[in-house]
């Protein structure tokens, strides 16, 4: 039983992470109708970028606490704002031209995306796997007998409850805002949409770009649970 509470803890934290990703995922097939195989390469893009911002502003595990709390977010922000402008550049130079064409050539171009990115990454970054050191350590035990300790660490708790928020902001941005609106018109009838007035073009874009912005919040919860990262993660 205590092996597999660990595991269910265990499964909370990476299927957050996926979450993450999946969001992206369903608003670009939601609207568009295409599955963005790029999507998983602008997750990638978004942990590098969290893992040059930790090295620039130096933190570690010693870092002090509001230090290292101001550190994470300015590294988690600037993560989102660059990897949402991979989203936007995606979205722009590749899909939007190919956007009233036959189905087929969407498609090819996502996986020639794909390719784009992973090179353009290796090349950039280099082959290797980069570690980072644990910075955020500590935790608690949530059950012990015969030897065996369940543990829920400290960031374990940062990702679900990072997760929770964000999917909770998502759903409200969906039914509670005028962009949520726009991008429920789009799903249903883009044209139709377009002739009420919504910008369809527009709609599309911040799409990607909160796609991408999501995929960066997964990237960094990545880098920081696993202390790795690479251009075929």
């Amino acid at each position: 039983m205590d092996y597999f509470l660990q595991q269910l803890v265990n499964g909370l934290t990476l299927g957050s992470i996926y979450g993450l990703i999946a969001i992206g995922y369903t608003m670009v097939y939601g609207i568009i109708g295409m599955i963005n195989f790029a999507h998983g390469d602008i997750f990638m893009v978004g942990s590098f970028m969290a893992l040059i911002g930790i090295v620039i502003l130096g933190i570690t595990a010693a870092t002090p606490f509001l230090i290292l709390v101001a550190a994470l977010i300015a590294v988690l922000l600037a993560a989102m704002v660059l990897t949402s402008f991979w989203g936007w550049t995606v979205e722009r130079l590749a899909y939007r031209p190919l956007r009233g064409s036959f189905r087929l050539a969407p498609l090819i171009t996502a996986i020639g995306m794909s390719i784009v990115l992973q090179n353009l990454v290796q090349i950039v970054q280099g082959a290797r796997v980069k570690p980072l050191p644990p910075i955020i350590t500590g935790g608690y035990t949530l059950h012990e007998a015969n030897g065996f300790a369940v543990q829920l660490s400290n960031i374990q708790i940062l990702i679900i409850v990072t997760t929770v928020v964000l999917m909770t902001a998502f759903s409200l941005l969906i039914s509670r805002t005028a962009l949520g609106r726009a991008q429920r018109a789009c799903e249903q009838d883009a044209r139709m949409a377009a002739l009420l007035g919504v910008n369809v073009d527009r709609t599309i874009s911040l799409t990607f770009v909160i796609g991408a912005a999501l995929a960066a919040v997964a990237g960094m919860m990545y880098l920081l649970y696993y202390g790795v990262t690479d251009f075929y993660v």
